[in-house]
């Protein structure tokens, strides 16, 4: 898939089905990240993995992102921030082309996944105390629900969704695979 197959599908008008995500109790702290797609041929989506000593989401694979500070005008702005942060990418080399629905989290956020698309070369600047390393693969394979899995958690409330999707040596799971997942659930493939 390149890039104007890319937006052609995903500006096509469709109802779309969302994947379910948590059911928060309380209204969830605002976050946002950036889905940064790489204008190769064909397309690659970057994706980070967080610095194992963190806090939250230690070790995980995650896009940049994370949550909305008292000084950002929009949970755009926070998504964009955050990625210059982790990963050195500005704002500037950033096409935002749409963003999905929020998502919440177990543990508590309601995150608003921004798609971007960035044209290479890229000049990665990743903060080594919150970005253990960074790692691209392929759109088309994303996209292939054939690569999704679901596995069922219960919990006192109900049995939740959690999602998963493994590519070569990389784990891509929970809310990173649910934007991914409702990603593909966009572009109708």
């Amino acid at each position: 898939m390149n890039k104007t197959q890319f937006l052609r599908q995903f500006y096509n008008v469709r109802q779309v089905s969302y994947e379910p995500d948590y059911p928060l109790s309380k209204p969830g702290y605002p976050a946002a990240v950036l889905m940064p797609l790489i204008n190769r041929e064909p397309m690659t989506m970057l994706f980070t993995r967080r610095a194992s000593h963190l806090r939250h989401h230690g070790g995980q694979v995650s896009f940049p992102g994370g949550r909305m500070e008292i000084h950002d005008d929009s949970l755009l702005k926070a998504a964009l921030r955050e990625t210059e942060e982790e990963i050195g990418i500005s704002h500037d080399q950033v096409e935002i082309i749409g963003q999905l629905g929020r998502y919440r989290t177990i543990s508590g956020f309601e995150v608003t996944p921004y798609i971007g698309i960035i044209d290479p070369p890229l000049d990665l600047k990743r903060d080594h105390n919150e970005v253990a390393s960074i790692f691209e693969v392929p759109l088309s394979y994303l996209m292939n629900k054939k690569n999704h899995l679901v596995h069922y958690a219960r919990r006192k409330d109900g049995q939740h969704p959690i999602y998963f999707i493994h590519w070569q040596q990389q784990h891509i799971w929970g809310a990173t695979a649910a934007f991914v997942r409702n990603l593909s659930n966009h572009l109708g493939e």
